[in-house]
């Protein structure tokens, strides 16, 4: 979701909105940075907010930073990167170690940059650039974005200097001059470009570089990594594949019996960016190269069974040999699958990044156990899914992180606002969340199986369900031809043979966590009534960073009460159908968000990491809220029919 409070979170999404930022842009052009006005509250608290854009912490505003000249040189300064060869291998734990240190400070940090060109220079025309994320600090520091950074004191012994040694002896040999070292450990993936590490001082306020190391490269930068799968059709006979290489040339799949595939090639380029008046990160500071995506559908499999396969070429070289499993049909008996939003990634080392969703780790790890353990054939992830929002090199680390789960069942995805949305895009809401992506990278990287491109609604059944996806962050207006489809999709459902109906997008309906944006009610007024006529069952959105259950309600009001089985569970009976169950479930990564009001539809509400579970047959729906932490069950409800 976007910031609870923002320049653009008091409007509603339209016209006028971009009038008054174009006012405001034209007023920072006009005046320049250092051009101080008592400006609106809205705009002038920029930490707070816009912190879900560029200011949630001193690391995210490190580009609106003046670069300073370290004031004293020294001579002995040294930074060294040791790991375990001369190349980089996919994916390894590289220790920098810096040494010759005359001070050390809590100010010094490692800063690591791809590709290893990039100018680390301060970039004194660019400081319009940033003036839409509303942060109006002095001048931005890099050109180009650290993909991740360190402090010098995550090693415990550097301010107290335990490592030292001596840089200058005098004539008599006895040490003159000592030096402080200390070291600490990157996570390193292979993102295809050349990388580097930079030693600052001044911490994020007032930096200055002291050091740098060489260019370090990838042992084998056209590898073809990051295997993801998704369904095309309600078959559960016909896979999608897509994974990612520095590799231009279409490479292979091998799967089943010995079937071989050729891969359809493409990319995105920065000239695919959406941009405003200004630049956007995606446009300009926060690119990386993506590579090239490959594509290939494995078909004649069969349902609900297990397959392997293996993706690359003889030039390049081979993914390992993975397992996966193709999902129930349509209109079969049975369905086990998993769903979520606003995962997003974090580090595997200390570093800080631009963005970091901290219970993704233990998200992805209790899922990969779901699965080792048969529970699951698919996965639904309903939005705000890497959270790259500009910054393009951290799709790499969100299909790296995604790996053991998405390379073994489908991965199904709805688009969300920090995907899509961007001031003069086609998006409903002109926020800046996507960076300026605009939704290109989200269809480049899960290709779901939508009418077209930007037109990101579909629907698919497995089992005993049909799943109607769509996208918040388009026209969903009563005219609009989303609701148009909408309105058909579900109007053709065949209940005898998928009795069960899920709605599923990424803004709410309901919320009891407050904020301007959390539930939007045009949105409500336009699309719930649809939910009640189609007689969908369950409603599932995230957005909102908790879980939260509500009654079967409809216009805020409980047309009917769960009971309660023999075991306590909540139970609903739509045999005797009054209004749909809605549930939030954006726990899944990003900081939490707690409730702040009391409304009588809602029913559970768990504000920690994880992720629902849900196993369906034709005669009931049985969903649980896992907790990832301790794998323990939440909460627990079913729907049912007699």
């Amino acid at each position: 979701m976007c910031g609870r409070i923002s320049l653009c979170s008091f409007f509603p999404p339209m016209k006028p909105l971009k009038f008054s930022f174009l006012l405001f842009v034209f007023i920072f052009f006009f005046f320049g940075c250092s051009w101080s006005l008592p400006l609106d509250s809205l705009i002038v608290n920029s930490t707070i907010q816009h912190r879900n854009y560029t200011a949630i912490s001193k690391f995210r505003v490190v580009n609106r930073r003046a670069l300073l000249d370290c004031p004293v040189k020294n001579p002995f300064l040294r930074i060294n990167v040791s790991s375990g060869s001369n190349m980089l291998s996919d994916e390894e734990f590289v220790t920098v170690t810096v040494s010759g240190v005359l001070r050390p400070s809590k100010g010094h940090w490692v800063a690591m940059i791809s590709p290893s060109h990039s100018d680390v220079a301060g970039c004194l025309l660019n400081g319009f650039l940033y003036a839409q994320t509303g942060d109006l600090s002095n001048l931005p520091l890099l050109c180009h974005y650290p993909v991740k950074a360190q402090w010098m004191s995550n090693d415990p012994d550097y301010l107290s200097c335990k490592k030292k040694e001596c840089m200058k002896y005098n004539n008599e040999g006895t040490c003159e001059i000592s030096g402080c070292s200390g070291a600490i450990t990157f996570h390193v993936i292979n993102i295809r470009t050349d990388i580097e590490f930079v030693l600052f001082a001044g911490g994020f306020d007032i930096p200055c570089i002291l050091s740098r190391t060489s260019p370090l490269s990838f042992a084998d930068p056209k590898a073809p990594l990051h295997g993801h799968l998704s369904t095309i059709d309600s078959t559960g006979t016909s896979i999608k594949l897509r994974w990612v290489s520095g590799d231009k040339e279409p490479q292979q799949v091998e799967y089943g019996d010995g079937k071989t595939l050729t891969s359809q090639v493409s990319t995105f380029t920065q000239d695919n960016m959406c941009s405003s008046v200004l630049p956007s990160p995606a446009k300009d500071f926060g690119w990386h190269d993506p590579g090239f995506i490959h594509s290939a559908v494995m078909t004649g499999l069969q349902p609900s069974s297990t397959f392997s396969y293996r993706y690359g070429s003889k030039s390049v070289g081979w993914s390992k040999q993975i397992k996966f499993r193709t999902p129930p049909a349509g209109g079969s008996n049975e369905l086990k699958f998993l769903a979520y939003g606003d995962m997003g990634k974090a580090p595997r080392d200390a570093s800080t990044e631009h963005y970091i969703q901290p219970g993704s780790l233990s998200v992805i790890k209790a899922m990969a156990e779901e699965i080792d353990n048969g529970n699951v054939d698919s996965i639904f992830h309903i939005g705000d899914i890497s959270y790259a929002t500009g910054f393009l090199v951290e799709w790499d680390y969100f299909l790296h992180l995604i790996s053991p789960v998405a390379s073994r069942v489908p991965y199904m995805t709805a688009i969300g606002n920090h995907e899509r949305d961007y001031i003069d895009s086609g998006s409903v809401y002109i926020t800046p969340d996507s960076g300026g992506e605009c939704g290109v990278p989200y269809e480049t990287y899960f290709p779901m199986p939508t009418p077209e491109k930007d037109k990101p609604w579909y629907s698919i059944e497995q089992g005993p369900v049909h799943f109607t996806v769509i996208s918040t962050e388009h026209d969903w207006s009563l005219n609009s031809e989303q609701y148009q489809w909408m309105k058909k999709d579900m109007a053709s459902v065949d209940r005898s043979k998928t009795p069960w109906l899920i709605f599923t997008g990424h803004r709410p309906m309901y919320s009891s966590s407050g904020g301007l944006l959390n539930v939007d009610k045009f949105f409500v007024h336009e699309v719930e009534p649809l939910l009640l006529q189609s007689k969908v069952d369950l409603v599932l959105f995230g957005h909102v960073h908790n879980y939260e259950r509500t009654c079967s309600v409809f216009q805020s009001i409980c047309l009917a009460m769960p009971t309660k089985d023999a075991n306590g569970t909540d139970t609903y009976d739509h045999s005797n159908y009054k209004a749909p169950v809605q549930a939030v479930i954006g726990m899944a990564g990003f900081k939490l968000d707690k409730f702040t009001n009391n409304e009588i539809w809602s029913l559970s509400r768990i504000s920690k990491f994880g992720y629902l579970r849900g196993h369906a047959t034709k005669e009931e729906m049985k969903l649980e809220f896992v907790d990832a932490e301790t794998r323990k069950v939440g909460d627990s409800f079913r729907i049912i029919k007699r």
